[in-house]
């Protein structure tokens, strides 16, 4: 640097951005599409619909973007923990600098252990060389008789007839029935090509199904199915599932069709194929067109690399991820903002809390029931009193009570009605009865003789006792 500051004259001094941008197109140009496993952690999926998340495995982890472009064709909702394949492009996120992943494709591992198998067994056969084209019988020009294992109630073997009704129905099929899915498959696959073979009563044999997944179409991976196809003696043709779809069965046959409606036109002559001059001038106008085709694919591949490391939508998607974490870190400061102002307001309600008069409410409770305590208490002592002061008035009354005379032996004389008390002896002639009440029970008596005061008490005269409860 100079002392105005500016770089040395001849020094190509390169920017932050400028650095992170040629490292990302470093990156993209330098690996082609991989297939990585791992398991899923760190998952986010904001508002934008794109999905981001870490790969790791027991040492390492890499972040990975999935636009949404890509993941609206997802099969399953990949969670943290779970175990995926996929199928990235290499890349750089240029406003941090993050070497990333970016997921064109994604599917649960347990189709990606599958995979592995069919890739080991892919890699063995080739080493064994049953894939070379110098062990690949040609196709005869002309096919009368064609037989075609598959299964008979299956989507493959109604396009298959439909087509070759179609461009040329003189073609005699055989079709040899067999499962081509589920356990056992490959082997009666196997077991049917051998008899096939024996016979030698056709002149060339598509071995064929319909699409579906990986696991149904894994019959076709079995190394028993391969072996038999390269043992055929016949010229075998292969054409399983969709076009997307490879398998082992593909690369042994003699021939692979994309589909089953494309194998049996590839078996089936065109009318125009008949004749031999214009069969040699398609065959030839066919090379030259390949070979144009090749030239012109290549250039046309290099063309759409170069416009796809300066598409647009590369950088959309950028700007989509940029965006996407402005997004988060929205979120989080609203988040946060909400939390101070929500403890902020607990506070103030904690003060409020504190001077509601209700809290005094139990104290002044707690104060009247203490003073309705003291006022019970004060009120059973003036009853305590008050009952001590009427026993010692009722022992006092009982002093002075006739009742008392009675408990020292005398009686009360009455009447027989008990209503008019006799203190005179002329009050009662003899003969009438009286009732003589004692301090316990009473006597009814009947009067035989009256004596004055002075006169001796003479007892007789006859007695009837008469209790209490009388």
């Amino acid at each position: 640097m100079n002392a105005a500051g500016d770089p040395p004259a001849g020094r190509d001094v390169y920017t932050v951005s400028r650095l992170n941008q040629e490292v990302k197109l470093l990156l993209e140009s330098g690996f082609p599409l991989l297939w990585v496993e791992g398991e899923v952690s760190n998952l986010a999926q904001p508002r934008s619909g794109h999905i981001y998340f870490s790969l790791k495995d027991g040492d390492a982890q890499v972040r990975c973007a999935m636009f949404r472009n890509r993941n609206i064709r997802l099969r399953f909702r990949p969670a943290d923990g779970t175990q995926v394949l996929a199928r990235v492009r290499v890349s750089l996120y240029p406003a941090r600098g993050e070497f990333q992943l970016i997921v064109e494709h994604m599917e649960p591992a347990g189709d990606g252990a599958l995979r592995r198998a069919f890739e080991q067994l892919k890699a063995r056969l080739e080493r064994e060389g049953l894939f070379d084209e110098a062990h690949k019988q040609p196709l005869p020009e002309r096919i009368r008789r064609l037989g075609v294992v598959t299964s008979p109630t299956g989507a493959a073997i109604r396009d298959v007839l439909q087509v070759l009704r179609r461009r040329f129905p003189a073609i005699h099929v055989i079709v040899y029935p067999v499962a081509v899915q589920g356990e056992g498959a490959a082997e009666a696959i196997a077991a049917r090509l051998a008899e096939v073979g024996r016979r030698n009563e056709v002149d060339a044999l598509l071995v064929t199904r319909g699409g579906g997944s990986l696991e149904d179409l894994w019959a076709f991976n079995e190394e028993v199915l391969a072996r038999a196809i390269h043992a055929c003696p016949l010229p075998v043709v292969s054409a399983v599932g969709h076009e997307v779809d490879i398998t082992i069965s593909d690369l042994v046959a003699d021939r692979r069709a994309p589909t089953p409606s494309a194998a049996a036109e590839l078996l089936s002559p065109d009318g125009e194929a008949l004749r031999q001059a214009t069969s040699e001038c398609a065959r030839r106008l066919a090379d030259a067109v390949h070979r144009h085709h090749r030239h012109h694919a290549r250039a046309l591949e290099t063309l759409r690399h170069r416009l796809m490391l300066q598409h647009p939508g590369r950088r959309l998607q950028e700007r989509a991820q940029r965006l996407d974490e402005l997004d988060g870190r929205l979120q989080a400061a609203l988040r946060r903002r909400l939390g101070e102002r929500r403890s902020r307001l607990d506070q103030l309600r904690l003060r409020l809390s504190q001077q509601d008069p209700r809290r005094r409410i139990p104290e002044r409770r707690r104060r009247g029931d203490e003073l309705r305590e003291r006022l019970h208490n004060a009120a059973h002592q003036v009853v305590q009193r008050r009952r001590l002061a009427l026993q010692h008035q009722l022992h006092a009354l009982q002093a002075v009570s006739p009742l008392a005379t009675l408990e020292r032996g005398y009686a009360i004389v009455t009447t027989a009605d008990g209503h008019r008390p006799l203190r005179d002896v002329t009050q009662i002639a003899p003969g009438e009865a009286v009732i003589n009440r004692l301090a316990r029970g009473e006597l009814v008596c009947r009067v035989e003789q009256r004596r004055g005061p002075g006169q001796e008490h003479v007892l007789g005269g006859e007695l009837t006792g008469r209790g209490s409860g009388e």
